[in-house]
């Protein structure tokens, strides 16, 4: 434990493929590696020391995903989502330091699943355009499944895909609310005492693997076509889903 942090040598390596997996679906469907890398390295340290970790790959991500896509925002859909998702990352970090969040995993799983059913059942292409007010609830529980868990993507991306945004917009306002919620969530971890020396030590180390994985996913994203995207975003939302329901 002592040689890499939080990890044995043996563990950092199964760690940075992890890492480099995450972020490649991360690059390339602009969410996901939160939720992949979590659920993946609970296996190796408890996720009160996972959550901070993975948040602290994760500002990596958003910031140089962020700062590549920022032109490509779409603005108009962030009066209600962005308010919305700082104050459920608030309530998130006050469970995650006072109650044990697993049990909480699978109704966020059954949550992704009925919403992967629905879309698929409607085709993406032919998904509702809701209003944007739905970004207030919706925003709520992805920041509330952040701070629990370190990915709330799937709440976030759901309203996205329903406001119709094209791949780019999506992503980059995707990296937006993440970025977003890297700070707020960085404050109230350091608050909470959750961001201790090892985990520090152990997020440097796993940092190439981020750099790494973005811009191999960047590359995948670039080559794919909207229908593609859309049942790609779909693809890794049910395997997250599965993922939750049945750890």
């Amino acid at each position: 434990m002592e040689h890499w942090g939080l990890l044995t040598p043996e563990q950092f390596v199964i760690a940075l493929l992890i890492v480099l997996f995450a972020f490649t679906v991360r690059g390339s469907l602009g969410f996901g590696s939160g939720l992949i890398s979590v659920s993946l390295l609970i296996w190796f340290v408890p996720v009160t020391a996972a959550v901070p970790l993975v948040y602290l790959i994760d500002t990596v991500g958003s910031l140089l995903l962020g700062a590549y896509d920022f032109r490509h925002i779409s603005w108009q859909e962030m009066p209600a989502l962005w308010p919305a998702t700082v104050g459920g990352l608030v309530l998130g970090g006050i469970v995650l330091a006072t109650l044990s969040p697993q049990h909480l995993m699978a109704i966020l799983g059954s949550f992704v699943l009925a919403y992967v059913v629905y879309a698929v059942a409607m085709q993406p292409s032919r998904l509702p355009l809701i209003s944007r007010w739905w970004g207030a609830p919706l925003g709520f529980l992805g920041g509330f499944m952040g701070s629990l868990y370190g990915g709330g993507g799937p709440a976030i991306v759901a309203y996205l895909q329903m406001r119709h945004l094209n791949p780019r917009s999506f992503r980059a306002s995707f990296q937006f609310i993440a970025m977003t919620d890297s700070l707020t969530r960085g404050i109230l971890y350091w608050m909470l005492g959750f961001l201790t020396l090892p985990v520090f030590l152990t997020a440097v180390v796993l940092w190439p693997a981020v750099v790494l994985g973005l811009w191999i996913g960047h590359r995948i994203h670039v080559a794919l076509n909207p229908r593609q995207f859309q049942y790609a975003v779909l693809f890794m939302l049910a395997v997250v889903g599965l993922k939750l329901v049945i750890l």
